[in-house]
């Protein structure tokens, strides 16, 4: 099939991305994604659409074949939609959700139609896919291969539509996965339901009823839910135990008027240990008497209760590395049958916690000689690392002596029940079955770990890995392994029980769309290297669609080891070839690691990136070696810095792929912690590449293929922006079409030659994005000036603008260099001459006004400035603090009242500082930033005819981007 396909021609991807988001509603997540944790997974409605798109032909290259089935191009549109299972008008439907949300209503859900990933694509489709798919690769059943499979999301889509599915992976606890995901299901469907959950209940039976020792029963009625802990270490000046907690609330409503719930902390002198005292009341009430918010520990320091003496961070670590930290346990989170409450321990519950102690003790030798307890060593790595900073050398040691032993205790109770499970079930199907029950293991240790943490305002327990880190939480919640029902093991098994049969009611239409001996598409898992696949046959597979780890985004490997360890004593004996290591490979692993690389005299992050450019070269030209010459590829990619996209597009070109289309879909939850506190782009990009089909000879880095970059980039950012891209995502949209301009001229040469041979160097990409960058910083100017000229200093643009890219206070440090290149002006001169910036480690951060006061900057005696922003920041300061009178006669005096360019500059100001709110109980409170504020007050006191632009769409997403880092750093 040479023609065009229907990606390189169109896309809905407002529709797909709203979509997307609907998928990942928070307490929502596809079946999938309920099974176990994995990270950075795809939407599947972006899988299913990359799969479709890649396949279907272009309305103009089919036209004829494509009208016996479709009026006109329209239809086929709106059939295509219907394949992702949009059955209405999700724009319409959110934009009704955020109009709502802006007049702090509640209206009922505005969608016609479930979520688009839980419909089933009807038999008149398949069957009129099955038709336009003959008619262009004949009758043999298509391949779809996921050569970086991860979760399983494309893969399983695959499989949805009838296509055979081929999952590949490094990580083994991936491939466990995929097993789950994809083969068992796909093998036994529903009938593996009641199994799987008759086998748990009897597994959970034998663990409880172990354990009901270490977790007593009060006589009131009542059902232990969580336990919540706070680590101690000794004194500096006592040698008492501090307890370590960011603050102190254990239940803290949105509003101040409802009723929340903290603890207070209390010692006396002759005390040996603190005291707790439960306090509730409306939260506002409490915040005035006990300031709950206010913890033992920030930003890794803390004060000590019993001298308020000042405890350094490296006080704390030593304690931690020494043995010195312990856990001090300070209240209960109950049931007693009218919802969730909370009490101090009492003499008998701490008894639990010493009886548990002491059994561990007794078992250790015997749990050892049986491997059951995870003694591997937390290697030294770019994640690991903070393990290791607290102690937690060893996997064992991120669990207290009670959540060891719960596990164990399930663990060893598995293997006692193989032997009676493989007589009754016959081993094939009991594997299914072991299989799905060491999920279970799985999951209850992600949910109980010392890694855990108490979130105050839903009252649950977060597990380990909400973030994509091994973040250390201060205080930490424990799990009841001992409760009969809704909570503790039972629930880590329904949720496993529920996850499978979310997947088979997900696969159950499946069915082979060609014809073929066996009555359900082939899913096939294997774990192997994407960079050498030697089972695959040359010019065997129809299309590749792929989501290959993006740079140093998230370290698989290092992360997996919390499972490996586990799954090794739980399924190691099903999947030898897979568990013969003691950790999960890093070596091979395509991610840019700076921890492999720490010994070398060069910089480990430029090694690192080096190491992942080569590794993603490996791996896409032995994709281009297995995919048929009339083949296809889609690389899914979100990446925010511009490194890793040269490193892509090198990747790609190199290895013989052309790029036809580029689209951003906004995949990204608006509720992810992860994405929220990062900064992260929010887009993912779709690139559909295809097989170079002839080498070219070289083309030139000259002024026509400039201009035509700079014209490719300008273009396709307009085109974005009607599907409502925007911010820093808006810059990264255009760089898949500017990569495609280069894919078709390559080999490109520079002018730059190699000191070496004298020759022309190839063109690196991120010159060609650099140039996409800078084309985009000129548009948004334009239109955020709306076409009126204004000749600001480049440090008054570069704020303008870096507000309106990353739309955050927080952003990496490089993206700040190369925007600042954009406006002519070093990223150095911000920080260090002008203060607008400050930088901690790999990022910046936006100072506020009041943290620029000073003669030069923020100076409400001075009358002119040499910028411009300055005088802004003066304004906004003076409003904040000493209202609006004394900011007027400041403008007067200034001229600024009379002055278009400084009105220009508020006026864009407005434009592209968020003018997110904070919410309580669904009405808007307050702007979360003081810029907002001053803006909002400014515009409506001294330039009333500034339209104020419209509330985000994504109000959600920014809040937690804007409120995120102050959140995080107070768990540090």
């Amino acid at each position: 099939m040479s023609g065009r396909r229907l990606i390189e021609e169109w896309l809905p991807i407002k529709e797909i991305g709203i979509e997307c988001r609907r998928e990942n509603s928070t307490g929502q997540h596809p079946p999938p994604n309920r099974l176990h944790v994995w990270w950075a997974r795809r939407p599947l409605t972006v899988s299913r659409a990359a799969i479709l798109g890649a396949l279907l032909p272009a309305w103009e290259e089919s036209e004829a074949l494509l009208r016996r089935h479709f009026p006109d191009e329209a239809d086929y549109h709106a059939w295509f939609k219907r394949m992702l299972g949009i059955l209405g008008d999700p724009v319409a439907a959110y934009e009704a959700l955020v109009r709502a949300r802006q007049r702090g209503v509640r209206i009922a859900n505005p969608n016609e139609y479930p979520r688009a990933f839980t419909m089933t694509v009807e038999d008149e489709n398949l069957a009129r896919m099955y038709e336009l798919l003959r008619a262009k690769f004949g009758e043999a059943p298509l391949t779809i291969a996921d050569p970086m499979a991860g979760g399983g999301s494309i893969p399983l889509e695959a499989l949805r539509l009838g296509l055979n599915a081929l999952a590949i992976e490094l990580n083994p606890v991936a491939c466990v996965v995929l097993e789950a995901t994809l083969r068992y299901p796909m093998q036994y469907g529903n009938q593996l339901v009641s199994d799987i959950a008759s086998w748990g209940e009897r597994w959970a039976a034998m663990g409880r009823e172990r354990l009901a020792q270490y977790f007593p029963e009060t006589d009131g009625g009542e059902t232990v839910m969580a336990y919540l802990w706070a680590r101690t270490v000794p004194c500096p000046t006592t040698g008492k135990p501090v307890p370590l907690s960011p603050n102190w609330w254990l239940r803290r409503p949105a509003s101040k008027e409802e009723e929340a719930v903290a603890v207070r902390l209390r010692c006396e002198p002759q005390w040996d240990e603190c005291r707790f005292e439960i306090v509730r009341g409306p939260r506002g009430r409490l915040e005035q008497l006990y300031a709950p918010d206010k913890g033992t520990v920030r930003r890794g320091s803390a004060n000590s209760p019993w001298t308020d003496d000042h405890i350094p961070d490296h006080h704390i670590k030593e304690c931690a590395q020494k043995g010195k930290m312990k856990a001090q346990l300070y209240a209960l989170c109950v049931d007693r049958g009218q919802g969730r409450d909370f009490r101090l321990p009492t003499a008998q519950d701490l008894e639990g916690v010493r009886r548990a102690e002491e059994a561990l003790k007794e078992r250790w030798g015997e749990w050892l000689e049986k491997g059951l307890i995870p003694i591997e060593e937390v290697p030294p790595g770019h994640k690991t690392d903070e393990l290791r900073r607290y102690g937690m050398d060893r996997w064992y040691k991120m669990f207290s002596p009670r959540q060891l032993l719960s596990l164990c205790t399930y663990l060893e109770a598995l293997r006692e029940l193989t032997p009676e499970m493989e007589r009754e079930l016959g081993r094939e199907r009991a594997a299914a079955v072991r299989t799905y029950l060491a999920l279970a293991l799985d999951k209850a240790a992600d949910r109980n770990s010392t890694l855990t943490r108490w979130e105050v305002t839903r009252q649950i327990i977060v597990n380990t890995f909400d973030r994509h880190d091994f973040a250390l939480s201060w205080s930490f919640a424990e799990m009841n392994m001992a409760l009969k029902d809704r909570g503790g093991f039972p629930w880590a098994l329904s949720q496993v029980v529920e996850a499978y049969q979310g997947i088979c009611d997900l696969l159950a239409p499946s069915r082979p769309l060609f014809p073929a001996a066996s009555p359900r598409p082939a899913a096939t898992v294997a774990m192997a290297n994407a960079a050498s696949l030697p089972e695959l046959a040359t010019a065997s597979v129809d299309a590749i669609v792929v989501d290959p780890p993006y740079g140093d985004n998230v370290m698989y490997a290092e992360l997996s080891d919390f499972f490996y360890v586990w799954l090794k004593r739980s399924v190691g004996d099903l999947y030898p070839e897979w568990f013969k290591t003691e950790l999960t490979d890093k070596h091979q692993e395509a991610v840019a690691n700076p921890a492999l690389f720490r010994d070398q005299r060069a910089s480990a992050r430029e090694l690192a990136t080096r190491d992942y450019l080569l590794k993603m070269r490996r791996a896409f030209r032995e994709m281009r070696r297995v995919v048929k010459p009339e083949g296809a590829m889609v690389v899914m990619f979100t990446h925010r810095e511009t490194e890793m996209w040269n490193a892509l597009g090198l990747a790609l070109l190199e290895t013989g792929w052309e790029i036809g289309s580029s689209w951003p879909v906004h995949t990204e939850s608006e509720h992810s912690l992860n994405q929220a506190r990062k900064n992260a782009a929010r887009s993912t990009i779709l690139l559909f590449c295809r097989p170079r089909q002839q080498e070219r000879e070289a083309s030139y880095w000259d002024m026509a293929l400039q201009h035509e970059v700079r014209a490719t980039a300008r273009l396709k950012a307009q085109e974005y922006q009607r599907y409502g891209v925007e911010g820093v995502d808006l810059y990264l949209a255009t760089y898949g079409p500017v990569l495609g301009v280069l894919s078709r001229r390559w080999p490109i040469l520079s002018a730059e030659a190699d000191p070496e041979t004298g020759e022309a160097r190839r063109l690196q990409p991120e010159v060609a994005l650099s140039i996409a960058r800078r084309e985009v910083f000129a548009l948004r100017k334009e239109q955020l000036l709306a076409g009126r000229p204004a000749s600001w200093d480049a440090a008054t643009e570069w704020y303008i603008l870096a507000w309106d890219a990353f739309r955050a206070r927080e952003f990496p440090f490089d993206e700040a260099r190369k925007l600042a290149l954009s406006a002519g002006i070093e990223v150095g001169e911000l920080i260090q001459r002008h203060r607008l910036l400050t930088r901690k480690g790999d990022a910046v951060r936006f100072l506020e006004p009041r943290e620029r006061l000073g003669e030069n900057h923020v100076n409400p005696r001075r009358a002119s400035f040499p910028r411009l922003v300055d005088g802004l920041h003066t304004a906004m300061w003076l409003y904040l603090e000493e209202g609006d009178g004394p900011c007027r006669r400041f403008l007067e005096q200034a001229g600024y009242l009379r002055d278009g360019e400084f009105r220009a500059l508020v006026e864009a100001a407005i434009k592209s500082i968020p003018r997110a709110r904070r919410y309580e109980r669904g009405r808007p409170v307050g702007f979360l930033l003081c810029e907002a504020k001053a803006l909002e007050g400014m515009r409506l006191t001294f330039f009333p005819d500034i339209e104020p632009p419209p509330e985000p769409l994504d109000a959600g997403a920014e809040q937690g981007r804007l409120e995120g880092l102050e959140e995080e750093e107070d768990e540090e």
